[in-house]
């Protein structure tokens, strides 16, 4: 699904002083998630800093460990910023998550309870009713619906290997939501949540093929939408 892109920097909130280096790089990370930074942005130290209302060096700190995980990359004049998206990291990050979060998911159905399915329908319901607040800076209480989705069936997996490579991936894949989300709506079309309506008949019926195929789709959907924009070797922010 796709969520409406909202700006980078003023997404974020002062941290507290306890644990203020895991604070900031949380901050930082769900940002990320949420499509929060464009791809290609700079993310300056003292600029983030200021708006955490902290000092730079937990700043610094997170950045490399975003830098770590892929999310970000270190330009040689020392800087950081989002990586640009390209036609081979779109290829590589669809591939990678259809392929990993479709096995969580034929894990997880078994274990899926009516009370899960409950669980999954009023997140999604609620999903709905903030895409209908048209208007309105809805992207980070869309994106927090979708991962809360997502992540709810892949707990049920109980996989403490996969899921941390899932975040990963999501942390990756945030300027592509991001973009998607501003193509979404210029084209507009299918309702943001209407595979994962689909995933949760599949889960009721313990249809895992179904439930993976709804998942491909729903994963495709972002990245179709940003690819259909790529001339070959053509990067995009």
């Amino acid at each position: 699904m796709t969520e409406t892109p909202h700006s980078s920097v003023e997404g974020l909130t002062p941290v507290g002083r306890e644990t203020v280096q895991d604070r900031v790089y949380g901050q930082l990370r769900q940002t990320l998630i949420n499509g929060g930074f464009a791809a290609g942005d700079p993310l300056r130290i003292v600029e983030l800093a200021e708006r955490l209302q902290t000092s730079t060096m937990p700043v610094r700190e997170a950045l490399g460990r975003l830098v770590s995980e892929q999310a970000l990359e270190a330009m040689p004049n020392r800087t950081v910023r989002v990586p640009l998206i390209t036609r081979q990291r779109l290829d590589d990050l669809e591939r990678a998550r259809v392929l990993i979060e479709g096995r969580l998911v034929e894990m997880a159905i078994a274990h899926l309870t009516a009370d899960d399915l409950e669980i999954l329908r009023k997140i999604n319901s609620d999903c709905d009713q903030a895409f209908e607040m048209h208007g309105q800076d809805i992207g980070p209480v869309t994106s927090q619906f979708n991962q809360r989705f997502h992540f709810h069936i892949y707990q049920a997996a109980g996989s403490q290997v996969l899921i941390p490579i899932v975040e990963s991936l999501w942390l990756q894949s945030g300027p592509v939501v991001r973009a998607a989300a501003q193509i979404h709506d210029e084209q507009g079309g299918l309702a943001a949540t209407d595979h994962h309506w689909a995933m949760i008949g599949a889960i009721e019926r313990k249809d895992g093929k179904a439930a993976v195929a709804s998942l491909a789709d729903d994963i495709g959907r972002s990245f179709d939408l940003v690819r259909a924009r790529l001339a070959a070797g053509e990067e995009a922010a």
